[in-house]
């Protein structure tokens, strides 16, 4: 298959560019002299716009037959989003990894890295993920990557359960210094640095929610008697929670040298503190698309559904991380993609309703129209934030998250010009509720590639069967 007219980033001469990819799994030529005409009759063009599923059909079996026109489109290597919680097995009725994974595919995702706290039994040791994998090996659109945990419940084996993970290509390990869920409990700081010690002996990422639980218990204590639930619940995880604890965090990771990934940061202050972290050691983080379009201003009309740990917070704080997200400060975007049910999240008591979000469908999305078209990102920051930094960071790179000779021939295609407003009921996800319901975007994902088939289009939705997407190990 030819891809043909392609608006790029190219990571190699660091230029826009308008070039030609020629694909089968992966990429296997990148041309620009442009192909003007095609006259053999073998060969069919085909405009993207209005692709039927018995059209999808014949080109994902007969690719080499067909030059799919992409003028007037940007295409990108397709979306790498580290951060989801896709639930299978144990939490099923939230999210599980098919819905999950054709969310992702319908935002021009084609690989999701998976949390491991979300299941059951957490991904904490070999025989956990054992259960985990062949829970989902067999359900997925999309290709996938998985982290293991360390929590202090199974603390007392730390180093057989970190190497028996490890031995199972997970990208990394998840922590937390403040947890709400029994079977993934918080650890101490003298266990994190056992934990960064380990990892780094692996030669693996630590990764961290990084909210002071000393700060939440008080500030929770504190506010008890608010009137509001939400006013209380956003009281009670201040942006000192967070700086709080990636102070700590950092510290220690300095301490011993270790390899320490700060997930969703909110806080600006405490990105700051990561921003000066990193110019000496392996500090790393993220943010998420929640963060960067909505403030604590939104919770009035939002409600619960933009409940999510940390909270999202103030202008200033919003307005900063695009800085950093823009200057290079900021590594990437991650949707911490974690839905649930309207029972769940409209329990009738903000404080008791779910926190998370389906975010995987709208990570590029909101990216685009909010970064891209509104002038924060360039066309290669955008591309860097949204799949190439994470691919970088996770040991994915080039495989994925890069359009080189070689590479997976995964794609993400957006048209820039159409501007349609998201509604909740266009999510694949089994999430009933999105902050992002009704609003107004440019840009829009019209077609998934993953490894030369089509995995999506915007007029015939997935097209390809679970258990297309492999586990990259």
């Amino acid at each position: 298959m030819i891809l043909k007219n392609c608006y790029i980033y190219d990571e190699v001469t660091e230029k826009e560019k308008l070039v030609d990819f020629h694909v089968d799994e992966k990429i296997t030529a990148v041309k620009e002299e442009l192909i003007k005409t095609v006259s053999t009759e073998n060969v069919i063009t085909i405009k993207l716009s209005g692709l039927d599923r018995e059209i999808i059909s014949e080109i994902n079996q007969h690719s080499e037959k067909y030059i799919l026109d992409c003028e007037g489109l940007i295409t990108l290597p397709g979306g790498v989003d580290p951060h989801v919680h896709f639930d299978t097995p144990g939490f099923t009725h939230r999210e599980d990894f098919y819905h999950g994974s054709m969310s992702a595919a319908a935002g021009g995702v084609t690989i999701v890295i998976d949390m491991p706290c979300t299941s059951l039994p957490p991904v904490t040791n070999g025989k956990n993920f054992d259960e985990k994998f062949a829970a989902i090996k067999n359900e997925s659109v999309i290709d996938f990557g998985l982290y293991g945990g360390v929590c202090a419940n199974n603390f007392g084996q730390l180093a057989q359960s970190m190497e028996e993970l490890a031995a199972k290509k997970v990208r990394g390990f998840k922590t937390y210094f403040v947890s709400g869920m029994r079977t993934f409990p918080q650890v101490s700081l003298q266990q994190f640095e056992l934990i960064l010690k380990k990892a780094k002996e692996l030669n693996l990422p630590v990764l961290l929610h990084a909210e002071d639980s000393g700060v939440v218990s008080a500030m929770t204590k504190q506010h008890e008697n608010d009137n509001d639930d939400y006013l209380r619940y956003c009281n009670s995880r201040p942006a000192q929670a967070e700086v709080t604890a990636v102070a700590y965090a950092i510290e220690i990771a300095k301490r011993v040298n270790g390899n320490l990934h700060i997930v969703h940061v909110a806080s600006s202050e405490a990105a700051e503190l990561i921003n000066q972290a990193g110019k000496e050691y392996s500090v790393t983080y993220e943010t998420c698309p929640h963060y960067l379009f909505f403030t604590e201003d939104d919770f009035k009309s939002k409600g619960s559904s933009l409940k999510t740990a940390p909270v999202v917070k103030s202008k200033k704080d919003q307005a900063d991380l695009w800085k950093y997200l823009e200057d290079g400060s900021c590594n990437f975007v991650a949707s911490d993609h974690a839905p649930a049910p309207l029972n769940e999240k409209q329990t009738g008591s903000f404080w008791k309703d779910y926190g998370g979000i389906p975010g995987v469908q709208t990570l590029i999305p909101i990216i685009f129209s909010e970064g891209y078209k509104k002038q924060k990102l360039s066309l290669k920051r955008f591309t860097e934030v949204v799949s190439t930094n994470a691919a970088k960071r996770y040991n994915l790179y080039p495989q994925k998250g890069s359009l080189q000779i070689g590479s997976d021939a995964d794609f993400a295609i957006i048209n820039p010009n159409i501007s349609w407003k998201f509604e909740t009921k266009e999510l694949l996800s089994k999430g009933e509720t999105s902050p992002f319901d009704n609003e107004l975007l440019t840009g829009k994902v019209i077609l998934t590639i993953l490894r030369g088939k089509i995995v999506y289009s915007d007029a015939a939705g997935i097209t390809v069967e679970k258990g297309y997407g492999k586990y990259l190990a």
